[in-house]
């Protein structure tokens, strides 16, 4: 009966305009972080994510400071961001793993400080790191729905190029590829979903918003088309029931979908049995 209650409670919930806004927010990031997150580990970019989830804190505490709307500063920080990193990443001879180290971990240390000046630090801090996706609103929905359309728009037109890309790098410069040109194109994309994301799945969960719906997908596809639809199928999926189950128990929304997704992850495994993925 208490579980039966808890359900309706949570029927009923979904009739509020900002629970149908939270449930849309989760299906489009979802989509959105599934699709460029199936390329990103591909592409071994998944720690690139990780150090945007983290640093994006840094364009929050900075809008914050000088009294800006946070989600007006975090896209075009975030832009301005991930090329610099790139930037530094062509031009450096030092590790990749070693300099996002360096950068996120900085990043995050200098957002801190700024936010302890500010009086929203201690009341904010939470959805900040975690996420509130009851906070999503109409327009962060027309610019997740805009964004969902650039990145289908720019995969499907770059298809063929993007699998060589992630499967051979020096054929695809054999053939013309312009390699630095696609893959700041693809970093600015991944550094706008990872923006966009922040608000409902917060900073330190963001980067498992785009890596773990991608890898539980390449256990289960067959090949490159079946791993990125499933990759987009699952963030997706993993963002609806983590909502639920947040309205369910009233537990944080962010973590819930991380968690719903980790669940999904060990399914996969346990479907796959131990096989041999193909690629191709």
């Amino acid at each position: 009966m208490f579980f039966q209650a808890e359900v309706t409670r949570a029927i009923e919930l979904f009739e509020f305009p900002f629970m149908q806004r939270a449930l849309m927010g989760g299906i489009l990031t979802g989509l959105m972080g599934g699709l460029l997150g199936s390329f990103t580990i591909l592409r071994q970019l998944s720690f690139f994510s990780d150090a945007l989830g983290h640093s994006a804190l840094l364009g929050v505490s900075l809008g914050l400071l000088f009294g800006l709307n946070p989600s007006a500063v975090l896209l075009p920080f975030s832009v301005v961001f991930a090329i610099a990193v790139t930037y530094l990443l062509e031009r450096t001879q030092l590790w990749t793993d070693a300099l996002l180290n360096i950068i996120y971990s900085s990043s995050l240390a200098i957002a801190i400080i700024i936010l302890s000046f500010t009086e929203k630090y201690k009341g904010g801090i939470d959805n900040l790191l975690f996420g509130d996706i009851l906070a999503v609103r109409n327009p962060d929905l027309i610019i997740s729905a805009i964004l969902l359309c650039v990145c289908v728009g720019f995969i499907g037109l770059t298809l063929r190029t993007q699998m060589m890309l992630c499967l051979h790098e020096p054929m695809a410069i054999a053939r013309g590829v312009s390699v630095s040109a696609h893959r700041t194109t693809f970093i600015v994309l991944l550094s706008l979903v990872v923006g966009v994301s922040i608000k409902a799945i917060g900073v330190l969960l963001v980067s498992a918003f785009v890596v773990i719906p991608a890898c539980a997908a390449r256990l289960l596809g067959s090949n490159f088309t079946s791993h990125v639809l499933f990759s987009a199928g699952l963030g997706a999926l993993s963002a609806v029931l983590g909502i639920v189950l947040s309205a369910l128990f009233n537990l944080p929304s962010g973590p819930s979908i991380v968690v719903v997704q980790l669940t999904i992850f060990f399914l996969a495994i346990i479907i796959r049995r131990g096989q041999a993925f193909i690629v191709y």
